[in-house]
């Protein structure tokens, strides 16, 4: 599969289907919490710069930013939480807007090779924001919905997806710059959205050859413990083939599902981030290799 890179100043992201499961790190947005959109539109930044940290500390290798907050300046605020994002750690961004002013701004305002968010397969959206990835040279998620709406077929999905790849290879961009998002719908409303979005990541894996990314938090929406199906769904989306999502990384619940998924499919070498995160630090290692039994028998005859 193509590997898709991203980049700030100084670090290289690469997503992919033999790298390590990529965690975007969503808290940097305001919908839905009102003191950060407060915060923002008076120009205080105190939250997204915790936020920024705190995921990275958490395991985020891509940060979201969104400034969307009604009445505000949007492009100018979600430029200046790019740059702030970018200062205080080293991650790439992904930048997160459904106004094209916004998404302007904020491309010319990162460091490296961002990730725009997002462009769907309506018409008239590809041909206004391609031109700007092109122009840019980030890269972009593909939203599989187009004028019709959000299909439940998983057939129609898919074929939005290949439309959007399609559309964008016109102009000249790579199918290693697209991330494909599936679309999770809520679980408790649509019983077969589980089964939808593993069936096209599967067909984006074998016969598209993209990445792929996904709003995970979403499969959970208006359920109880929802932290136990989000990690539950990414380990198993993880296994059809999904190589990135936007999702919490600071819930420990999602961190172990997303760490125990590197583990089986191979992609934790020797278990060592593993090891290193669950590993007792009281406990006294036992020799297992041989060379520790011929360690154990000389030690007991002196």
């Amino acid at each position: 599969m193509a590997k898709t890179i991203l980049s700030s100043k100084t670090k290289e992201i690469i997503i992919g289907d033999e790298r390590p499961f990529v965690i975007i790190g969503e808290r940097i947005n305001p919908t839905g919490r009102k003191s950060l959109a407060a915060e923002m539109s008076a120009g205080d930044f105190s939250r997204v710069k915790a936020d920024a940290i705190a995921q990275v500390e958490a395991g985020a290798r891509i940060l979201d930013v969104n400034a969307g907050i009604p009445l505000a300046d949007e492009p100018a605020i979600l430029a200046q939480a790019i740059k702030l994002v970018q200062y205080v750690t080293d991650m790439p961004v992904s930048i997160d807007s459904s106004i094209l002013e916004a998404l302007e701004r904020g491309l010319a305002a990162a460091e490296g090779k961002p990730l725009l968010n997002s462009i769907t397969g309506e018409d008239e959206r590809m041909e206004r924001l391609l031109p700007l990835v092109k122009k840019y040279g980030c890269a972009f998620i593909g939203i599989s919905n187009d004028e019709t709406g959000i299909s439940e077929d998983p057939d129609v999905r898919f074929a939005v997806a290949k439309k959007i790849i399609e559309r964008a290879q016109d102009y000249g961009i790579p199918k290693s710059d697209i991330l494909i998002d599936p679309l999770v719908m809520p679980i408790g409303a649509m019983g077969s959205a589980g089964q939808s979005v593993f069936r096209i990541l599967r067909r984006c894996r074998d016969e598209l050859d993209v990445n792929t990314c996904c709003g995970a938090s979403n499969v959970s929406f208006g359920l109880p413990n929802r932290p136990m199906l989000n990690g539950t769904f990414l380990a198993m989306a993880i296994a059809n083939g999904l190589t990135s999502a936007i999702t919490n990384p600071i819930d420990p619940t999602i961190k172990r599902a997303v760490m125990a998924s590197d583990v089986f499919m191979g992609h934790d070498e020797s278990c060592l981030a593993w090891i290193q995160v669950n590993r007792d630090p009281s406990a006294t290692p036992t020799p297992t290799t041989e060379g520790g039994r011929r360690e154990r028998r000389r030690a007991q005859h002196g």
